[in-house]
């Protein structure tokens, strides 16, 4: 029963639930002009606005209001003596228990030190269980899907492990017509099989800790929608799961999940007004940019360059870097000289999307070599300017960074169910050699085309060297050099 003077539940919001009838008792005093609405049972929201979620009553009858409103709201009492209200909370912690686990993925998703991504996160979760679907990028040779918030706007691309590739729900035919036709060449050898959605987050933390500002911001996400493709299998159990919760909710009560399977993947935040970098290269060369402009997109195009080579990208091409450049005329008005000038601004900014094949356990030396593509373009006989080697050159020489960055890059790999660590140390030893050439041509002012043809290294963790985030010795780590090539050299 609602308690005298409490403000009334907004009608338009709560749909009052009734639970089973309790044992007849005498009816207790009425309290106020509210207790005839305010039946034992939760209150359900309505799917209609971000932030409004189930609320059920609890067998303490507190007041509380839904998380993350702002402002507590009034919840309906049971009504009825203490033995009423104990049938009232015990019916609602069955209907949760029937509920189950029904797929929703808001417990897995946690970003605590970044709540505008988790924010952008919950919305993607609740145009989901609103009907607004991601929906599937037709486009390239995996499953990937275009996350969208409750008004159908695009704010994330979501690319699920299972549907990589190389995994075995991808969707798309060619990979399935390349396994089955020619399965001497399938799958990358250099490359950990079914971990792009790692690379894709590895890529940006990478990224992030050298202060490149080139990836979008990818984190490892949850997500569950009837658009993901499972298998047979899994949606026929969803569905008599779902047929079981509505005929006998007793015994639904004792599934794990009630729906389709949450998917594990790589989620990376949605960037608008770029283009394919192919496109705007051929519109440089007819049409080149000012100098200045020239200057800040050779700044980025350096800052590309680092990234790859660091995590040893072996699939960037120029379809799958961005390109975004925008001019903006600022009228200038000179009212003494009765004339107006006209200022044009411009701007340019590359994002590195694709990230997925990265962080070889080996240097490439079978049939392919997965060349660098961005190498044969004219930017990449420029040498690094000073501005790209006063930012990277003080972090890289640092070994205890760079070991810090390998321990990082280990507590988001060991999140994978098929982790193992000598593998991945096998990774870091990659990486370190990645760094160590790169350190050296940032020091000797090389290009970009003179950094890949450098001897490949291999940079392992010594025996008996340190094994912390500090490293005192200088022989922590040997240095070897990989000379076995891949049969074909430029693809």
């Amino acid at each position: 029963m609602a308690e005298p003077g409490a403000e009334e539940p907004d009608e338009r919001l709560l749909l009052l639930v009734e639970p089973p009838p309790s044992p007849p008792q005498a009816e207790p005093p009425r309290r106020g002009p509210q207790s005839a609405r305010a039946a034992p049972g939760g209150a359900v929201r309505q799917c209609g606005e971000p932030g409004l979620e189930e609320v059920e009553d609890s067998e303490e009858s507190e007041e509380s209001g839904p998380e993350g409103d702002g402002e507590d709201e009034p919840l309906l009492r049971a009504s009825g003596s203490g033995r009423g209200r104990r049938a009232g909370a015990a019916w609602a912690k069955e209907r949760r228990a029937a509920a189950g686990h029904t797929g929703h993925t808001a417990d897995m998703n946690i970003f605590l030190d970044d709540p505008e991504f988790a924010e952008i996160v919950l919305r993607t979760e609740q145009a989901i269980e609103c009907g607004v679907f991601p929906e599937r990028i037709s486009q390239g040779s995996s499953g990937s899907y275009f996350a969208k918030d409750p008004k159908g706007k695009i704010v994330g691309v979501f690319k699920p492990k299972s549907e990589e590739p190389y995994g075995h729900l991808n969707p798309k035919w060619t990979k399935y017509f390349h396994k089955i036709c020619c399965p001497c060449c399938f799958g990358r050898g250099c490359l950990v099989p079914n971990q792009g959605y790692l690379s894709e987050a590895g890529a940006y933390l990478v990224d992030e800790k050298l202060g490149l500002g080139v990836v979008p911001k990818t984190k490892v996400v949850w997500l569950v929608s009837e658009t993901f493709n499972y298998s047979a299998i899994d949606r026929a159990k969803s569905r008599g799961k779902k047929y079981a919760l509505e005929k006998v909710p007793k015994v639904a009560k004792k599934f794990n999940r009630i729906g389709l399977p949450p998917k594990v993947g790589s989620f990376q935040l949605f960037v608008e007004g770029y283009k394919e970098a192919d496109y705007w290269l051929r519109k440089f060369e007819a049409d080149p940019l000012p100098e200045n402009t020239r200057k800040e997109f050779q700044s980025q195009f350096e800052r590309l360059v680092i990234l790859d080579y660091v995590i040893r990208n072996t699939d960037r091409g120029n379809d799958n870097w961005l390109v975004r450049y925008e001019k903006q005329d600022d009228a200038l008005d000179l009212s003494d000289k009765d004339s107006q000038w006209t200022v044009t601004k411009e701007s340019i900014k590359i994002a590195a999307i694709d990230n997925g094949l990265a962080f070889p356990f080996k240097h490439p030396d079978e049939w392919r070599a997965y060349p660098f593509h961005w190498a044969w373009l004219p930017q990449a006989k420029v040498p690094f300017s000073q501005e790209t080697r006063d930012l990277v050159l003080p972090r890289l020489s640092d070994m205890n960074f760079v070991q810090d960055l390998c321990e990082d890059l280990y507590e988001l790999f060991k999140t994978d169910r098929g982790f193992d660590k000598a593998t991945f140390e096998n990774q870091m030893s990659v990486m370190r050699g990645q760094i160590l050439n790169l350190t050296q041509a940032l020091k000797d002012e090389k290009s970009p085309i003179q950094l890949v043809q450098m001897p490949r290294v291999i940079v392992e963790r010594s025996s008996t060297g340190s094994q912390g985030r500090i490293v005192h010795l200088s022989n922590a780590f040997t240095q070897t050099f990989h000379s076995r090539k891949p049969f074909f050299s430029s693809w």
